[in-house]
């Protein structure tokens, strides 16, 4: 008889045979950071900190020393800082270039990623600028987006950053920051495009942690239908052509399917990013007992890893990386 059971009768033969394994350099670490010299808890997730500079240089330092190769970070950008122009964003004194610049003095090993887009800086709270149309509502505009966009990710290569990660959708925006990287002389930076970003709810404890909500519309006019699968590949195929050197797909619990679809189209890295609301609704099932936490962390992760993801940013990495 026939007995596929045989290939899982110990830890042993279960580990020989396993087909998807995870490790701690899979994982990219998402960080907030804000200008303050206090780190403070976010309420909306659980065990994440808005860090001060020196306590973000700690913490990577920490998952550094645990085999994480990279971080990415996010600004909680000051109210009084936020503008309907966004200049703030490019500020060569500004958080980010600062944190930049204090993460790779104290960790040079360590691969440092740049969010790009608008919604920390723009008090509007969206990933671009934002204007009325004659009908009076809000209507983002793309090119003018894509021009700040450049010098944002300018502004990072400038102080350091190893890789800039374009979130906000605009079109075309992975060959404009290409060219002008090229252009001043940072032919080395990579970009990581966040190429199938879709218009999720699963994105709430995000917002909340920076408080980047929009203050009107919504973000379904540049982020991705999440009824739309093909789409993705349309956007794999262009973010390619236009020269970035990783693609993403945004969420990735709920998008495994895009996911591999994405990776049976490029042979470029693809990256999923396991997102606030997925995290937190293990950490809630976990703490009202319903499941084992770190079992359902681990099998996610795999999950992710299973449906085709070379690279996972979750905020699960370092507790998954002790597991590991």
């Amino acid at each position: 008889m026939i007995r596929p059971r045989r290939n899982r009768k110990s830890p042993a033969v279960r580990a020989l045979v396993r087909e998807t394994t995870l490790t701690s350099s899979d994982f990219i670490y998402p960080l907030f950071v804000h200008d303050k010299n206090i780190d403070e808890s976010i309420d909306s997730m659980p065990g994440c900190s808005r860090w001060s500079i020196d306590g973000l240089v700690k913490e990577a330092g920490e998952a550094h020393a645990m085999g994480i190769s990279a971080v990415v970070i996010f600004p909680a950008i000051s109210e009084n800082l936020k503008s309907s122009d966004a200049a703030e964003c490019h500020n060569d004194d500004g958080l980010i270039p600062r944190a930049i610049h204090a993460l790779k003095t104290a960790h040079p090993d360590l691969c440092v990623i740049t969010d790009v887009a608008l919604d920390p800086y723009n008090s509007d709270g969206h990933d671009g600028l934002v204007t009325k149309n004659d009908k009076g509502d809000f209507e983002i505009i793309n090119d003018e987006t894509v021009e700040v966009l450049c010098q944002q990710a300018l502004c990072h290569a400038r102080a350091g950053a190893d890789i800039v990660s374009p979130s906000d959708m605009m079109d075309g925006r992975v060959e404009a920051i290409r060219t002008t990287l090229d252009t001043e002389g940072f032919q080395d930076v990579s970009i990581l495009a966040y190429t199938a970003k879709y218009a999720s709810a699963y994105y709430g404890p995000f917002r909340g942690a920076l408080e980047s909500t929009p203050k009107a519309g919504d973000k379904k006019t540049y982020q991705m239908d999440p009824a739309n699968a093909h789409e993705a590949i349309r956007e794999t195929l262009i973010d390619e052509e236009e020269g970035a050197d990783i693609v993403m797909v945004k969420p990735a619990g709920p998008y495994l399917d895009v996911i591999s679809q994405v990776r049976n189209t490029t042979t470029l890295p693809v990256a999923a990013y396991q997102v606030s609301g997925e995290y937190l609704m293990i950490k809630a099932a976990a703490r009202d007992g319903w499941l084992d936490e770190d079992a359902v962390m681990m099998e996610s992760l795999i999950g992710i890893k299973r449906a085709g993801a070379d690279i996972i940013i979750t905020y699960f990495a370092k507790q998954a990386a002790s597991r590991l």
